[in-house]
């Protein structure tokens, strides 16, 4: 099935301490069907130093479950799912189910 959040979508958090936020999508795991949102789920970590990298405890985002999230509409930024649609030309678009505006391009 195709995907129904990609990298540099905007989303909304459903649940969890982050209930609310928005955010672009960094990276979608399929596999684990996780996604790392920018400035979301933060959590600190210690890290070691490296030859790039000084030591310290940094805060980076942890990936969160994609039934946790839901595409922002991109007329008014609240949450709505996703439908397709098939073009004229046979292009398969993500389709916004609370306004019928197109996802993507």
């Amino acid at each position: 099935m195709a995907a129904k959040i990609k990298k540099g979508d905007t989303v909304v958090v459903l649940t969890g301490r982050d209930k609310g936020k928005t955010g672009e999508v960094i990276s979608v795991q399929p596999s684990d069907n996780k996604a790392l949102v920018r400035g979301v789920n933060m959590v600190r970590r210690h890290q070691r130093q490296t030859q790039t990298q000084e030591a310290g405890i940094i805060a980076k985002e942890a990936p969160i479950h994609l039934s946790n999230l839901a595409v922002a509409d991109p007329k008014d930024g609240k949450p709505t799912r996703v439908g397709f649609k098939t073009n004229d030309d046979g292009t398969k678009v993500r389709v916004a189910k609370r306004s019928g505006d197109l996802i993507d391009g």
